[in-house]
């Protein structure tokens, strides 16, 4: 990292990444183009759990390269009587993989709706109705940075 001063410790890096609602993951897609998709996720210890479609561009990008980032920002905050925002950029590095074991597959699931859905009962009706037609991601974290931003 550049500017050493604006670095944000691994708890606060993990803590946003609890926190936070979306964000962008980036593979590497056709043609050498980078290829980013804003994507629901939970985080839990250092894993990065998403649920996908069966198939796609982004699964075909991840099947020739499972090499990945994933950018997550803080909802960021404004001091009084100033107009911009003080946030934290979160940016994971690391490798993914489709979770194979149904076991695992029904647990992530499972931590997504619960981080998404407003009752445990609908996370079950859900995954009842649903879990069968699509993917779950692991993003293995390998690297994770953090940096306090200010936009003025």
């Amino acid at each position: 990292m550049r500017r050493i001063r604006q670095q944000t410790e691994p708890a606060e890096c993990e803590r946003i990444m609890t926190e936070a609602k979306r964000g962008v993951l980036s593979v590497a897609g056709d043609d050498g183009y980078p290829y980013g998709v804003p994507m629901n996720f939970v985080y839990d210890d250092g894993k990065i759990y998403f649920h996908a479609a069966r198939s796609g561009h982004k699964l075909d990008a991840i099947g020739r390269n499972d090499k990945v980032s994933f950018c997550v920002l803080s909802e960021g905050i404004r001091e009084p009587d100033d107009w911009w925002y003080h946030f934290t950029s979160v940016i994971v590095f690391g490798r993914i993989r489709v979770v194979e074991d149904e076991t695992a597959r029904i647990d992530a699931f499972r931590k997504l709706g619960l981080k998404y859905f407003p009752t445990a009962e609908m996370v079950e009706n859900d995954i009842k109705k649903d879990a069968a037609r699509a993917l779950i991601l692991e993003l293995t974290v390998e690297h994770m940075t953090g940096k306090r931003v200010k936009e003025n």
